[in-house]
């Protein structure tokens, strides 16, 4: 595991580090799993004030401000519990961070449903001068705020209000218990898989533990087995995942809108379930022969087991092994050192961590140093400095080889590292609309970018060295890599409409007229084309349903706008500094504070020409 995050401060590498010190990330209470309880506590006696006093002051852009301070002081400690509910190796830690998660997250429901401050933000937006005194990054926050207000159920009388929060607490929990299972490993008997692939399996007593789809082995079995046992329904997960729909639903119909998805959309740039749709199937077709053909020639005797899963394993038609001793985990950190400081005048450091302020030698801590830093402005005039994690799966260093990623690890870092930067080089005012805090569909435009620049020759030219003896990686291989990554586009490009498809179904007309496992199996042969394999159930290993909820399509979306920004400012050039601070001021600045359609008009054309055609769940 890497993990990585950022503040401001000089960086240097850490090893060991004692616990009880500073604090996790900082926090001075949180040198203990006790702490989350003593946090969230300081944060709900703030909160209740800051309500107080958002009711009692005058009305101008200082109530805005008090409503962001309110949201500010909650997410402070719901955000960082909710990622040490998931990372935290100590039990203590994970469940003293659930806890807090729920606690802060009836909080804010019970405040998206507090009438007395909803007519408070109400008369500001209802009143033409007040409205006109506001500047337009305030007034988009204001109403921002009043549309949480809205999609919540403030219009509903006390007694439905009190079930819409009921409803969004049970979600919460819903969703809570069903990402932790999307992780955990399922288990076989190991007398029941061929001995000479075990070792490529965790072992628990008599069991092999299968935890991943091992989708890059090159072993066609280990493949086979990982699809068919980590994909093996779990009748638990089916009924959480059941309960979660059905809840978003009635919760969805409590508050006025025919369905989740209904819900979901509002405030994003596709704005309802789309009517328009992208559908390679013709191409997709052929990215199939293609995969059958290659897959022939490499095991003539097994070629069409698995197919789904080969999708995955020819993705780069290269050898990942090849490559990883020119990706380590160093190098390809400087390559994103180089890139950002050539393209945004950013330089990256490494830093050692107070004590306590991290809980493994495996977690390093990053600094970005620039000038202008993303957050909020405090009321002293100075920003609040954000801070960011990356939480990847990389391997281990060993005794004589630093972590080494393969080629699809170095995509991840650069798609993770744009979410980074999303968030870092924000200039709002307000935390309630800094960096990703922007529409779902807009949140993936930087990250999708930097995989583009993952993909550029002259990009992975600057860093990929082999980790002993500094040779760059050779030219053929370089051109090789960035040219295999277009293998099977058609393929990938359905594969997201597939997935973006089946969330729309499942967050469309409730009740569902079959089981979310048949639905899978017809919407994949429908719009992926490839067989369903029996007894497995893919949809409860999907994450994403619990974050992007009905938002799925977010990544169509966001690539095609990435698309048009590295055509307009960065194909000709991936380090131009010109298309980098304009890049910056003109859309990554801005987080959520201005509409994602303003900020990719104009210099930066747009034309959005795919979305999924839903019509026919109508």
């Amino acid at each position: 595991m890497l993990l990585l995050f950022f503040r401001k401060g000089r960086v240097r590498t850490g090893r060991g580090m004692d616990m009880f010190c500073l604090g996790l990330f900082g926090v001075p209470e949180l040198s203990s799993p006790e702490g989350f309880h003593v946090a969230q506590e300081k944060a709900l006696r703030q909160a209740e004030s800051l309500v107080e006093s958002a009711c009692a002051t005058p009305l101008g852009p200082q109530t805005v401000c008090i409503f962001d301070q309110l949201s500010d002081a909650l997410c402070k400690v719901a955000d960082l519990a909710d990622f040490v509910k998931i990372a935290h190796p100590d039990p203590a830690y994970r469940e003293a961070a659930e806890e807090a998660c729920r606690n802060i997250g009836t909080m804010v429901e019970k405040l998206n449903t507090n009438v007395e401050l909803y007519q408070t933000l109400q008369k500001l937006l209802s009143d033409e001068k007040l409205v006109a005194s506001l500047d337009p990054e305030t007034r988009k926050v204001a109403e921002l705020f009043m549309f949480d207000f809205e999609i919540s159920g403030i219009h509903l009388d006390e007694e439905k209000r009190k079930r819409a929060v009921d409803l969004n607490v049970k979600i919460l929990d819903l969703s809570s218990a069903f990402i932790m299972q999307t992780h955990f490993p399922n288990k076989i008997d190991k007398h029941l898989l061929p001995e000479h692939i075990l070792y490529n399996f965790a072992h628990d007593g008599n069991h092999a533990l299968v935890s991943s789809l091992h989708a890059e082995s090159s072993d066609d079995l280990v493949r086979e087995v990982a699809y068919k046992v980590f994909l093996y329904p779990n009748p638990d997960q089916l009924n959480c995942l059941d309960e979660l729909l059905s809840s978003r639903d009635h919760l969805a119909k409590l508050v006025g809108y025919p369905t989740f998805a209904h819900r979901a959309l509002q405030g994003t740039i596709a704005k309802s379930p789309g009517e328009k749709y992208i559908h390679h199937k013709f191409l997709t077709v052929k990215d199939f022969e293609m995969m059958k053909g290659m897959k022939m020639k490499l095991n003539p005797l097994n070629s069409v087991k698995l197919f789904l899963n080969l999708f995955f394993s020819c993705r780069y038609n290269i050898e990942p092994s090849l490559y990883c001793p020119f990706f380590s985990l160093g190098a390809c950190m400087e390559g994103l050192n180089l890139l950002f400081r050539q393209l945004l005048g950013i330089s990256l450091y490494v830093e050692q961590p107070e004590k306590g302020e991290v809980w493994c030698e495996d977690v390093r801590k990053l600094d970005c140093h620039f000038t202008i830093r993303g957050g909020r402005l405090k009321e002293n005039g100075e920003y609040q400095l954000p801070v960011v994690v990356l939480m990847l799966n990389l391997p281990h260093s060993t005794s004589i080889a630093p972590p080494l990623l393969t080629p699809g690890m170095l995509e991840n870092l650069f798609h993770e590292m744009g979410h980074a930067m999303h968030s870092m080089l924000g200039r709002t005012r307000y935390q309630h609309v800094t960096g990703t805090r922007c529409p779902t569909d807009f949140a993936e435009v930087p990250s999708i970018l930097m995989e583009y620049f993952a993909s550029d020759y002259r990009v992975v030219n600057q860093f990929a060295k082999h980790y002993q003896t500094g040779q760059a990686l050779p030219k053929n291989m370089v051109s090789r890599l960035c040219e295999s990554k277009k293998v099977c586009a058609a393929a990938d490009m359905q594969l997201q409409v597939f997935y973006a498809t089946l969330d729309q179904i499942y967050h469309g007309k409730h009740p569902l007229k079959r089981s979310t496992t048949e639905i899978l199996k017809e919407t994949q042969e429908k719009f992926y084309g490839l067989p369903y394999v029996p007894n497995t159930a893919w949809q409860l290993r999907f994450s994403h349903l619990v974050g992007y909820g009905a938002k799925y399509y977010s990544y169509l979306m966001s690539r095609a706008v990435a698309s048009m920004v590295w055509k307009e400012c960065f194909m000709q050039d991936p380090f131009s500094r010109a298309m980098g601070e304009r890049y910056r001021r003109e859309m990554l600045a801005h987080g959520g504070g201005k509409e994602p359609m303003l900020m990719v008009q104009g210099k930066i054309k747009l034309r959005l020409f795919y979305f999924l055609d839903l019509s026919f769940l109508k």
